[in-house]
């Protein structure tokens, strides 16, 4: 039988500072180990199953030696009980390691969320405040919440101080959350519900954003003073006149037009072919070039170490500013994306080409079915004979008010 240890006292305890182990009794096996640095801790010395294990118990003083005593019982009952304590507190680490790795603050989420789709963005300044939103109006509330706490009244509290007063912004600012909370979804890092969804959920909870939101449309002339403009701005003088006038003959968006370049030109078959990356809807946009546009691009100067159709002083893309400067300079209330509101309504009141084939001309996207069907065919023929009647307006020095004649019969 195994000689039993001597109890020591605290104070007999505090007195053992040369390095070794040292009985101290009350528990068998519990001993005080001393380093030569002069570090002292706790070890329970004992078999667990077949094997013998020295079992950390904590450091001296921080656990006092009563303390120790009682946690060398608590692990004898564990090992009694079959339990291993050494695996118990391995697996207790673990869970605790995979917590923390699996924990993620809605900040960092939105932040790996934005660079995981960066390359959805078109546009440089619209990747930038999509984070930007998150960083004004979600952070102040969210940003250092791990996603996998967020609920909905989290939700609410970013979105109804804004919901009434900035409604485009916020329901932005929603769909942004809930993207966030998605990717975490997915990413495995909370599960559940998408507090920040619309559809039976916030929709409940929240005016729904059409019946408040005040829409704020790009100011247009009325389409019949388009060919005056047209006359005055083909007269001006610069760069972003020139690209000003090929937004209004091929209806283009201003940022396609700003960088587009000469590769996406194909002069002999008169079209434009605008790459996904730079198009809202994510997908080559074919526009056809009438003899105007080819008239313009082969008026335009050509600068040297440039791709660019328009080209800055520098060498840079026109700037948005620089065109929209164009009207000021002329003294008209439009903005260059205005004009595209003017080619539809050109399009509906003086021609008999059908809705989707302007809606095709313009790039826009739509859900409908029969729309969706247009678009996989294009319409090519009849959007060439579109822009070609388009220029021969935009030439009109004086309107008659007779409708465009159709060359051909328009198929749907």
């Amino acid at each position: 039988m195994p000689r039993k240890a001597r109890e020591l006292s605290a104070t007999e305890v505090r007195r053992l500072v040369e390095p070794g182990r040292y009985p101290v009794g009350g528990v068998a096996g519990l001993l005080l180990q001393v380093t030569s640095t002069g570090a002292r801790s706790w070890l329970l010395r004992t078999k667990v199953g077949d094997k013998r294990r020295d079992i950390g118990l904590g450091g001296f003083p921080d656990v006092t030696l009563a303390g120790a005593r009682q946690k060398a019982r608590d692990v004898k009952e564990q090992i009694m009980a079959g339990i291993d304590p050494v695996a118990e507190r391995k697996a207790h680490r673990d869970a605790i390691r995979a917590a923390q790795a699996k924990a993620l603050s809605f900040e960092e989420a939105a932040r790996r969320c934005h660079d995981a789709r960066k390359d959805e963005f078109s546009n440089p300044k619209h990747r930038q405040d999509w984070i930007n939103s998150l960083e004004r109006h979600a952070f102040p509330e969210l940003g250092e919440l791990p996603v996998d706490a967020i609920e909905l009244p989290h939700v609410l509290k970013v979105l109804e101080p804004i919901w009434k007063a900035k409604t485009e912004t916020a329901t932005r600012v929603r769909q942004r959350v809930e993207s966030v909370l998605s990717w975490a979804t997915v990413s495995g890092h909370r599960i559940g519900e998408n507090p920040a969804r619309w559809p039976d959920n916030l929709d409940q909870l929240l005016p729904t954003p059409s019946k408040i939101r005040k829409v704020k449309h790009h100011k247009a002339l009325p389409w019949q003073e388009v060919p005056a403009f047209w006359a005055d701005l083909r007269q001006r003088d610069g760069m972003g006149a020139r690209a000003l006038e090929f937004i209004l003959l091929t209806a283009a968006r201003s940022g396609e037009v700003r960088f587009a370049t000469w590769d996406e030109i194909d002069l002999a078959a008169k079209i434009w072919t605008v790459p996904a990356e730079r198009m809202k809807a994510r997908k080559d946009h074919r526009v056809p070039l009438s003899e105007s546009a080819i008239e313009l691009l082969q008026r335009t100067p050509r600068m040297e170490g440039s791709k660019l159709l328009f080209t800055a002083p520098r060498g840079n893309p026109l700037s948005d500013m620089s065109i929209s400067a164009v009207c000021k300079r002329m003294e008209v209330d439009a903005t260059p994306h205005g004009f595209r509101s003017c080619f539809k309504d050109w399009a509906r009141s003086r021609t008999a080409y059908p809705d989707e084939v302007s809606e095709l001309a313009l790039a826009h996207v739509n859900s409908d079915a029969t729309r969706a069907a247009y678009a996989r065919d294009e319409l090519l023929p009849q959007r060439t004979r579109m822009m070609a009647d388009w220029a021969k307006f935009l030439s009109e020095s004086t309107l008659n008010g007779e409708v465009v004649p159709i060359r051909g019969e328009v198929q749907g």
